[in-house]
């Protein structure tokens, strides 16, 4: 739970480490950081959440330096109270930060959610999303901290560049949110359905990220005007779909959307590209694809 010590990650001055895919929740410890780095850290789709310490991570040091690509910060919450503190990451006395792609929503406590001081620098590339923080979202805490934006966009709508799907067993900790699709008995992994329809599936943190695919039926579809123009396919997309998703199914057809966010569902055609034969489409939010015959 919060604050235990067992659960801390400290990455001494000299050392290195390298995290991939993983979740680190329900930290704190000795170190005040969940994640606490004096030396060199390289992360790559990390999602760091729940943790209640001084600040989620800190990086501290001249020699200390981290590396994070397509990372979250989620829920996080900093349990010090007064100025300069941040709830989610921290960048302290000459330390650099390479922020490449994040996420970041949720997190409470601080007088900032990012904060970097003390001469230290983050460099931040690729798209940042902050959102439903409290505080300041990013901060050069009272002027002595560089912070360098590289022309860096919102995360949503498909701007990360697409990860390579890893056939691992779904995590955990990240649990579905359903749509009001109605949806047949069976299920399939996107596993199952890549192998079973030949359909392609992309997403920006990877497709254990929380991102879930369920094949449909008329029943499913549950719109007899789209039932009765034969459809070659239909999946509902639901989940952590807002990092941007890209489906590709192996027929040539036009796809209509239908969206999960409006009761009934507002019904919309989706610019699709042909790749290899294949139709592509990009999605940020929840809903159900069907592709109909041209």
């Amino acid at each position: 739970g919060p604050g235990n010590n067992k659960f801390t990650i400290r990455v001494n001055s000299g050392a290195t480490l390298t995290l991939d895919n993983i979740t680190i929740r329900g930290g704190g410890g000795t170190d005040r950081a969940s994640v606490y780095v004096l030396g060199r850290l390289n992360a790559t789709d990390v999602t760091i959440r729940n943790n209640a310490a001084k600040v989620a991570m800190e990086v501290v040091g001249s020699s200390a330096r981290a590396d994070l690509t397509n990372v979250r910060f989620l829920n996080n919450t900093t349990l010090f109270t007064g100025p300069n503190t941040s709830s989610a990451l921290r960048v302290n006395v000459s330390a650099t930060v390479n922020l490449s792609n994040a996420y970041v929503t949720g997190n409470s406590g601080g007088t900032n959610v990012i904060g970097v001081l003390g001469s230290a620098t983050l460099n931040i590339r690729g798209c940042l999303t902050m959102s439903g923080n409290t505080g300041t979202n990013l901060d050069s805490v009272g002027g002595q901290g560089t912070i360098i934006n590289n022309n860096i966009g919102a995360c949503a709508g498909g701007v990360f560049a697409t990860a390579t799907p890893r056939p691992r067993k779904k995590k955990k900790e990240i649990q579905p949110t359903p749509t009001p699709t109605p949806r047949p008995a069976y299920a399939a992994s996107y596993i199952a359905l890549q192998t079973e329809t030949g359909m392609t599936f992309q997403t920006a943190y990877g497709l254990d990220s929380g991102v879930h695919f369920r094949q449909l039926d008329g029943a499913g579809i549950g719109i007899q005007s789209i039932i009765d123009a034969g459809p070659l396919a239909a999946l509902d997309v639901y989940g952590y779909v807002e990092q941007g998703v890209e489906i590709c199914f192996p027929q040539m057809g036009r796809v209509i959307f239908l969206d999960a966010r409006t009761m009934p569902r507002a019904i919309t055609s989706l610019e699709a590209t042909i790749r290899d034969g294949m139709t592509c489409v990009r999605l940020n939010s929840p809903g159900s694809l069907v592709l109909l015959p041209n």
